[in-house]
Formats: C-alpha cells, sequence, structure tokens
C-alpha cells in the first residue's frame, strides 16, 4: 500500500514515482550515513597508529623523554576515554549526525592546532582537545549506524564495514606516519585529518537528521570518571618511571581507586545516570566489554613498543618502520569483512574466540624477536596478530550492540568505546614502563602479558557471550 499524505483537501496517496524517490532518498541518506561513520572512525584510529611512528621524531625535535612520548599518545586517549561515556548521552539527546558533524569540526580544528605546535605543552594540550572531539566522534558514528540499519542482519554488514574502516585506518597509519614523518616531517601527519574531516561533514550533508532522544548529563558521574581514568593512567606511567612507591604514583593511584568508587556509588543513585549499570546485567554486555579493553590493551600497546623496538633497537628509519607494519596491518580491513560474514553466518562467538586465539598464538610467536632479527622473519611473525585483531573485533561490536537497546545506542557505544580506549591507553602506560635500558627483554614481556591477556579473554567469550544473535528491541 503506498504511503498516504494530508492536505487541505484530505487523504492524499502517493503515487509510485513519490514512493520511489522516497526509497532512493533513504538509501542515500543510509549510505551517507555509512560514509561518513567509518571516515570518523578511521581518522580516530589513525591519530593512535600515525603518531606512533613519529614519536622519536617529535621526542628529538620537542626535547620530550620516553614518560612524554607516552603521554603524546594517552593525553589524546585518556580524554578520549573519560569522556566517551557522556559522549553517547550528547548523541542520543542532540541526534547522532548533528554530535558528528560538531566531532568532525572540533577534530579538524584541533589536528591543524597538532601541526603547528611550537612546544611539547602546546602539543600535549592540542591532542587532549582532539581527544575530546574523538570521543564526540566515535559514539554518534557507531550509533548513527545503528539507527541508518535496523534490521540485524544489515547491522552485522554495516558495523563491519564501519570496523573495517578502522583497520584500513590501522594499515594506513604506520605508513603514512612512517612515509610523511621521513619526507616532510612529523607535523605532516596531522594535517592529513583536514580533508577526511572536510569530507566527514560534507557526506553528513547528505544524512537526514537523527532523532533526538531525551538524556540528562550526569556532571557528577562525568567528573568522577575523567578523575579516575587520568589518575590511573598518570599512576601507571609515573610508577613504571618513579617507581610505584613514589607519592606521585600512590597518589594518583589512591585517587584512582577512590574516583572508581565514586562512579559506581554516583551511577546508582542519580536518576539519569550517565552509565545506566542495568546494561551490565546481560553476560554478554559485560563480557565484551571487558574483552574489548583487553584487545585494545594488547593491540595498540605492541603498536607502541613495536614502534620504537624498530627504531630505536634496529635502528630502522621512520618510513622503513611504517612499512615494516605492513604484513600485520595490511590484512586488518580484509578480515574485518570476512568477520561480519562470519557474524552473519555462525553469530558472532566462534569468529571471536577464533581470534582472540590466533592473535594470542601471534603475540607467543612474536617472542623470537631479539637483537638482529631479520625484517622478513619480523614480517612473517607479524601476520598473525593482525588476522586474529581483524578477526575479533567486528563480532566483538556485534554482539555487545545487538544485546544494547536501540533507544540506548550512543550510551552503549560510549561505554564500549570508553573500554577500548582505556585499554589502549593503558597498554602504552603498562608496556612504557616495561622498556629498560634493553628493548627485547620489555618487549618479550609485554607479549608475554598481551598474550596471556587474550587467552583471558578467550575463556571470558566461551562462557559468558551468547552464541547466536539476539537483537534487542526498544
Amino acid at each position: 500500500m503506498g504511503d498516504v499524505t494530508t492536505g487541505g483537501a484530505g487523504p492524499v496517496r502517493a503515487g509510485p514515482k513519490r514512493v520511489r524517490r522516497a526509497a532512493s532518498d533513504r538509501a542515500t541518506s543510509d549510505q551517507a550515513a555509512l560514509l561518513a561513520a567509518g571516515l570518523a572512525f578511521f581518522i580516530i584510529v589513525l591519530d593512535i597508529t600515525v603518531v606512533s611512528v613519529a614519536l622519536p621524531s617529535i621526542g628529538r625535535e620537542l626535547h620530550g623523554g620516553l614518560a612524554g612520548l607516552e603521554w603524546i599518545v594517552d593525553g589524546y586517549v585518556v580524554v578520549f576515554s573519560a569522556l566517551l561515556l557522556s559522549s553517547g548521552t550528547l548523541s542520543d539527546r542532540v541526534g547522532a549526525s548533528r554530535a558528528l558533524a560538531a566531532g568532525f569540526i572540533g577534530f579538524t580544528l584541533a589536528s591543524t592546532a597538532c601541526g603547528l605546535a611550537p612546544a611539547l605543552p602546546f602539543l600535549l594540550a592540542a591532542r587532549v582537545v582532539q581527544g575530546a572531539a574523538a570521543a564526540i566522534m566515535l559514539p554518534a558514528s557507531l550509533a548513527l549506524v545503528r539507527q541508518a540499519f535496523p534490521d540485524t542482519r544489515k547491522l552485522a554488514r554495516a558495523i563491519a564495514i564501519w570496523t573495517a574502516a578502522g583497520g584500513a585506518a590501522v594499515a594506513a597509519g604506520p605508513v603514512i606516519g612512517g612515509v610523511l614523518t621521513g619526507a616532510i616531517g612529523w607535523r605532516a601527519i596531522f594535517f592529513v585529518n583536514v580533508p577526511v574531516g572536510l569530507l566527514g561533514v560534507v557526506a553528513l550533508s547528505r544524512v537526514t537528521p537523527s532523532p533526538r532522544r531525551p538524556a540528562r548529563f550526569d556532571l557528577p558521574g562525568q567528573i568522577a570518571a575523567i578523575v579516575a581514568v587520568a589518575a590511573l593512567a598518570i599512576g601507571v606511567i609515573q610508577g613504571g618511571h618513579q617507581g610505584f612507591g613514589s607519592p606521585v604514583a600512590l597518589v594518583s593511584l589512591t585517587v584512582f581507586v577512590f574516583a572508581a568508587a565514586a562512579f559506581v556509588a554516583v551511577e546508582r543513585r542519580v536518576a539519569v545516570p550517565m552509565v545506566p549499570l542495568g546494561i551490565f546485567r546481560s553476560k554478554t554486555v559485560s563480557s565484551t566489554t571487558v574483552a574489548g579493553l583487553i584487545v585494545s590493551f594488547a593491540f595498540y600497546g605492541q603498536v607502541f613498543v613495536l614502534s620504537l623496538y624498530f627504531q630505536q633497537a634496529l635502528g630502522h628509519s621512520p618510513a622503513v618502520t611504517g612499512l615494516m607494519f605492513v604484513p600485520m596491518t595490511a590484512v586488518v580491513a580484509g578480515v574485518n569483512l570476512l568477520a561480519g560474514r562470519l557474524v552473519q553466518r555462525h553469530g558472532p562467538r566462534p569468529p571471536l574466540v577464533a581470534g582472540q586465539l590466533l592473535f594470542a598464538g601471534g603475540l607467543l610467536g612474536c617472542l623470537a624477536f631479539g637483537h638482529g632479527t631479520p625484517i622478513v622473519v619480523i614480517e612473517f611473525l607479524l601476520i598473525p596478530i593482525g588476522v586474529g585483531a581483524g578477526l575479533t573485533v567486528p563480532p566483538l561490536t556485534t554482539a555487545f550492540m545487538d544485546h544494547i537497546r536501540a533507544g540506548q545506542a550512543g550510551i552503549g557505544a560510549g561505554v564500549l568505546n570508553s573500554s577500548r580506549q582505556l585499554g589502549s591507553a593503558l597498554g602504552v602506560a603498562v608496556f612504557g614502563t616495561l622498556l629498560g635500558a634493553d628493548f627485547v627483554t620489555g618487549l618479550h614481556l609485554s607479549l608475554l602479558l598481551s598474550a596471556g591477556s587474550m587467552l583471558a579473554a578467550a575463556v571470558l567469550t566461551l562462557r559468558y557471550v551468547q552464541p547466536g544473535l539476539a537483537h534487542a528491541e526498544g
């Protein structure tokens, strides 16, 4: 039956052309939404991986030690992680398409400031602003995908494409970072965000505005979350370099404990919590939240360590270092798409467990790395890590989002991605503390810790993630 509109003369039946035009407009809007969401995820992930390769060059020019280099990564990721929770609420309140547009504009301006940074403190401040803009973009992008593709199987495919955009950034980041740093200088790695951000805004102009949903900001919860995440990162980083018995480390970790407890207490008592703790009654949601933290802890922590290992221990240039990541990262995007099809056929649990086990096995294989390991051996041993990571993220994301009600898509996206970004920050912080005079020893310790964490995630998945898709309504 055709659509019916009403006018002054009474009901009027829409003709076939109008129906086809409406369907075409909806299809265009949906595809533009997926393009904008993919571009957002691309530049967010790009700014984690592209910076890692440039760290030694940034340190030399701006005179930053190892702790300063860690904060170039974690200054972005810590703020990103802490603000993701309330940014999910913002996405629901103003509409995902509007929130994403604001995030694109802020991220583009902050990237320009990073490229123009005259000193390390200025760069760190600009990275903090970048992280805040990224926090707005990520839950909005995933919520936009969730709204554009309400059908469960179409959603799985769309999430796989969205994830593949992040996988493409993982693949391109080290190469772009290495080539631009070697040929032009490290500042160029931030200017590449500008055209991508502008393209994202153009794509959003073709998207049907997202609905606004009633949502209140939980200011006490947000403050507690920011304090907890920042204190944890400071405590781990400073503890690794000054000792965990140092005053800064002890105070920071103590503040983390109290802030985390305050966060839980606030979320239990406020009428409209930033993170409704009831969503964690689903074992699938709670277990994939932890698994997401572990995956990012292992993957991005290793990107940070390997970037320094390739340049400072093996003596390779930034350009060569970027190219050395290609075997590991190039397979991620392709495997992301394969994982989406596997989820449609078998549900999320089988590909998720397989990816986690392959990831852990690849990490253990890299224990063969030493001071004189040939490049060809390194390239070969990195491939299973890329395949495992690529196979893990799409089913993990699908399983989580499939158990979140549509009305809480923004909040859910914020929770999952906050967990993942916190894992990334902790990976950089923890593994950075393991790098002493002998990079190889620190690398081996980080590999063992990463592999053990991935095996624990596989056990968690087998025990608690539901085997099939069970779309959450409402």
